[in-house]
Parts: structure tokens; C-alpha cells; sequence
């Protein structure tokens, strides 16, 4: 299995019969690390030829597509990535036909697009241009037309880009094998060739496809076809992988630096002091001898040299770092060409906030909004690009002399994007610290935005009353009952009702019970929710049965224990 994706492809268009030709097909192999972060594309689309704009449509779709996918973040998905850039393009076309042709048919096409990333092929569609696979001398069509039959003679296109504001894109994700071949077709050439005739033309027309596709053309042509024709091919030649030596191998190109003391210098920074240290790193103020400007680098622990996945976390953390650009995320910087591992980056002198909540143990309401707006605002830069932090926690958080704080140490994120690339690495839950845990991390769930959600909400509930919500846990044994929420306003009268129910339902250990995001937390740590008030209301059997039978259990067996006292006296 080679190291790198690699793909073949052309293609052909013709007008045929018509004056003008309003297919249009293109296709995208980056050759540098784009090519692992987001992969290939390949478009066609056929602009409907009762549109006034159609081929302009097509063009716009493909050229688009092609340009903008590849400016979405690394970050993100495929599906995330393609389905944003669909919309907007589809919120153009309808726009566009609007106003400069006052009609909703004004700018029209079918787009069918490939996006092939590490050893998985993603396929968006709309319209009745096809994509199919051909794989072992069989071919599959893999997009369904989306046409309606008024008769046997009669039919319209029932969803295409620019009918409609909004547009239903179909998606599918399928496992590639080196060798699979992917024809492109606008209904030019499937409505002339049927399926089995495309087949046995594949079959007949060999490695060439640039000839390949010359041919489908033609034969299209000459079976009477009166539309424009367009065919496009790409093949898979070879997938990406990597065996587990040469990962290792790739990781550790660089050498962990030496053991830093103060007043060495290190590709041009000067080590001053030791900030932090760790088992499983150390962290340094410097300063860069070139611009005069204090820094902090950061180095891994000797302890981990062996440690394939320990030194993944610690490059991915860097790529995460000069990636997010948020006053409440610690910037990681583009450090000088390097001899060692480490990576730089801000210094922001100051203290951590565990530090801080030991210093100020009665924060009051104002003080703490502010803070969890702070916190929550850095962990919306994350959940932006698809990335999930996961060890979120008091230490992991910096707060400045000016009360700003930051985000810090994103070894444990996770990167929805950079998960669907293969790897010989199991990047699986984090081993964050386990009181600020989400539950379902202890069932083995790689977490989502409200397990982060979780973890602000444990925050909140000590910055108020000093404890944590369900108390130390030190095991990742997945607790045998379900954790009981102790209402913050037993420790803190402070807090009023409404803001108490914020907090357990941040806190509710089943995530699909949680806020959904960031901003209806923080609203309601603000603002008293009805909803949430009445529930809180509600009786004690109705909230929580369990609490309520057993609170009753233990009534009556004190007042036997009471009577049998009496009885005996």
C-alpha cells in the first residue's frame, strides 16, 4: 500500500446537437498536505437546458466546488465541508436567477461530486447527472436520478441547484479499493448508453482514460444522442496507508531536545526559566534572541520517546494551535526551522485558574458568568472547526492580570477531519482527568460539543460552590448507578433556582439530555428558563423516582426502628 493517495483521471464534453454546451466537469488532485487533509474532488454537473443561465450554473457549480472545498478547515469533515459549500452555492444560483432573471428557473443545474479522502470516497448529489463504480469488470451506479414521470413520454426534473433556496443533497460514503474506476456521465450519455452497454465498453477499452473516455463520447454520439455529452473518469491507483514502523519513523524525525536549564539557547531561543513541569512535559519561558519577544516553548517528556500515540497528541496539538486564532485559546506559533521537538508558543504571564479558585474561593455571580463566557467562547473556536477539546478542566485554563483567560493543552482534542484519515494509531477516548470527564468517555464514546458542554458545566458548579457535582472520581470504571445531581444551592444559597437547573442540565449524564450548544448554557446561566424552572419544580417522584423511594425506604424503616424501641421499652 503506498504512503500517499493516487488517481488518474480525464474526461471529454461535447455540445452535440446543440448551439451551446451547458455540461461542464472538472477534477482536483492537490500535491501538497491538502491531499491528506481533504483529499481529491471531481465534479460534473448539466445545466437544465430550459434555464436561461444553465450553463453558466454548471460552470459556477464545478469551478466553485473545486476551488472553495479546498479552503474550507482542515478541521472539518467532508460531509461538513461539501454540504456548506453546496448550500451557499445553491443560495447563489437561486439569488442570481432571481434577480437577474426573475425566475426560479433561472439559473439551474444537477451537480454530482466525488470527494475522495484516505481510503474513503464521499458522494454528493442532486439532479440526474450519475456517478457509478466499476470494480471487478462490474459497474454500479451509485446516484439515483431525481426525475418524476408524468407518462411514459413526460418528465421534469424534480430537484436540481437553484430551484429552490434551500436544496436537499443526497450524501453516501463507500470504502475504496485500489483500482476502482469512477465514471461520470450527464444524461447526454446515460440516457443513450444503458448501463450494461457502458460496462461492456469499460470492459473493452482498457487502462488508457483519456481514450476511454473519448470513446464513451462518441459511441454516445453515434446511438443519436441529441444533448450536450460529457464523460469523466478517475481511478484509484493507489490508496494511502502506513505500517506502524514507518508512522514511528515520520514522528520522531525530529530528536527530543536536550535537557534545557536556564541560560541555554535553543534554535535561537533562549531558555530563561521553567514555567510548568509534568510527566508528560515541560514548559519554559524564553526569549527569541531575533525579536526581543518573551515566549513559552514547549517540550515533550523524555518518559514518552517510545511512545508512538503520546507523540501524535504532541504534533497534533501544535497543528491544532496554529490552526484557532481566539483571544481565549493559548496561539500556538510558526516557530524557525527546528533541530528538536518542541513547539512555541505566546507566553501569558499569569496563573492558572485552578490557582485563581484557590485564591478567590467566593467568586461572586457577575465573576463567574464571566468567566464561563470566557471559557465557553475559547471552546467555540473548537467546536467551529470540528474539533472536540476533552480535557477541559481549571488547570487546562491560563487567566492573565487583566482577567482574560485562555484554553490550553489540546493533546486530547479531537479532530472530526483528521479522524477520517487512516492511520496506524487508535485515537481513541482521552485520558483527561476523570472529575471533569464527561460519563460517556467511560463508555468508550470519543465525545462531541456537549461532552465539552459537561465539563464547562463541572467548572461553573465549583467556580460557585467550591465542590464538584458528583464528587472525586478516580476510577474509569463506569459507575453501576447513575450519578445523583446534588443541586448547587445546598452548598451556595447565592444561586438562585433557575440558574441551579442550568447547571443540571449541563450536568446530566446522559449527553442527549444536555444543551445542544454553547450559547443556549450560557443563556439561561443568565436568564431563568421557564422550562427548566418547572421541571425543577416538579415533584420529587416525578424528577427522580429513585431519590424518592429510597428517601421513603429509609423514612420507614426509622420509624419502625422508632416504634420496636418504644415497644421494648
Amino acid at each position: 500500500m503506498s504512503s500517499t493517495l493516487e488517481i488518474d483521471y480525464a474526461c471529454r464534453t461535447e455540445a452535440g446537437d446543440k448551439a451551446e454546451n451547458a455540461d461542464a466537469a472538472g477534477a482536483r488532485v492537490p500535491e501538497d498536505e491538502l491531499l491528506l487533509t481533504k483529499g481529491a474532488a471531481a465534479v460534473i454537473a448539466d445545466g437544465m437546458s430550459s434555464s436561461e443561465g444553465g450553463r453558466e450554473a454548471s460552470e459556477v457549480c464545478v469551478t466553485g466546488f473545486l476551488s472553495d472545498y479546498f479552503s474550507t478547515p482542515e478541521s472539518w469533515t467532508v460531509k461538513n465541508s461539501a454540504s456548506k459549500i453546496l448550500g451557499a452555492l445553491n443560495s447563489w444560483l437561486y439569488g442570481q436567477g432571481q434577480s437577474r432573471y426573475d425566475s426560479p428557473k433561472g439559473m439551474v443545474t444537477t451537480i454530482s461530486a466525488l470527494v475522495i479522502k484516505s481510503t474513503t470516497a464521499h458522494l454528493f448529489h442532486v439532479g440526474d447527472s450519475r456517478i457509478y463504480l466499476f470494480r471487478d469488470g462490474e459497474l454500479e451506479r451509485l446516484t439515483r436520478d431525481h426525475r418524476v414521470w408524468l407518462s411514459s413520454e413526460r418528465e421534469f426534473l424534480a430537484r436540481a441547484m437553484g430551484v429552490d433556496p434551500h436544496v436537499d443533497i443526497d450524501y453516501r460514503a463507500l470504502a475504496l479499493e485500489p483500482g476502482d474506476l469512477f465514471l461520470f456521465t450527464t444524461d447526454g450519455v446515460h440516457e443513450y448508453l444503458n448501463d450494461n452497454r457502458l460496462r461492456s465498453l469499460l470492459l473493452e477499452l482498457g487502462y488508457n482514460l483519456q481514450h476511454a473516455a473519448n470513446r464513451i463520447v462518441e459511441q454516445a454520439l453515434g446511438a443519436g444522442s441529441s444533448d450536450n455529452v460529457t464523460c469523466q473518469l478517475l481511478r484509484v491507483l493507489a490508496l494511502p496507508g502506513e505500517a506502524a514502523d514507518d508512522l514511528y519513523q515520520r514522528i520522531t524525525e525530529l530528536p527530543f531536545p536536550p535537557d534545557l536549564k536556564p541560560g541555554m539557547t535553543i534554535d535561537g531561543y533562549r531558555i530563561l526559566r521553567e514555567i510548568h513541569a509534568s510527566p508528560r512535559s515541560e514548559v519554559f519561558l524564553a526569549l527569541d534572541t531575533e525579536s526581543g519577544r518573551q515566549l513559552a516553548l514547549k517540550t515533550p517528556s523524555v518518559n514518552f520517546q517510545d511512545d508512538p500515540e503520546f507523540l501524535d497528541a504532541f504534533l497534533h496539538e501544535e497543528w491544532i494551535g496554529r490552526r484557532i486564532d481566539n483571544p481565549h485559546v493559548l496561539k500556538v506559533l510558526e516557530p524557525r526551522r527546528r533541530r528538536f521537538l518542541y513547539h512555541v508558543t505566546e507566553y501569558i504571564p499569569g496563573q492558572s485558574l485552578r490557582q485563581w479558585m484557590r485564591d478567590n474561593p467566593h467568586p461572586g455571580l457577575v465573576r463567574v458568568r464571566d468567566l464561563v463566557e470566557q471559557i465557553a467562547e475559547g471552546l467555540r473556536a473548537f467546536h467551529r472547526l470540528e474539533m472536540v477539546h476533552r480535557d477541559l478542566k481549571p488547570d487546562n485554563i491560563l487567566i492573565d492580570g487583566h482577567g482574560t483567560l485562555k484554553i490550553i493543552d489540546f493533546g486530547s482534542a479531537r479532530i472530526a477531519g483528521i479522524e477520517e484519515i487512516d492511520s496506524a494509531l487508535e485515537r481513541g477516548t482521552p485520558q483527561g482527568t476523570l472529575s471533569y470527564a464527561a460519563p460517556e468517555y467511560l463508555a468508550g464514546d470519543k465525545g462531541s460539543n456537549r461532552s465539552d458542554i459537561y465539563s464547562l458545566g463541572v467548572i461553573a458548579y465549583e467556580l460557585l460552590t467550591g465542590r464538584l457535582p458528583y464528587g472525586e472520581r478516580e476510577t474509569m470504571e463506569t459507575p453501576r448507578r447513575r450519578p445523583v445531581y446534588r443541586p448547587a444551592r445546598d452548598f451556595s444559597g447565592e444561586v438562585p433556582v433557575w440558574m441551579d437547573a442550568a447547571l443540571a442540565r449541563a450536568l446530566d449524564p446522559n449527553p442527549a439530555k444536555r444543551y445542544d450548544t454553547l450559547s443556549e448554557f450560557l443563556h439561561d446561566l443568565s436568564h431563568p428558563n421557564p422550562a427548566l424552572i418547572d421541571d425543577a419544580s416538579r415533584p420529587l417522584i416525578e424528577r427522580n423516582p429513585l431519590a424518592f423511594w429510597k428517601g421513603l425506604a429509609g423514612l420507614l424503616l426509622l420509624g419502625n426502628l422508632l416504634l420496636l424501641y418504644l415497644l421494648l421499652r
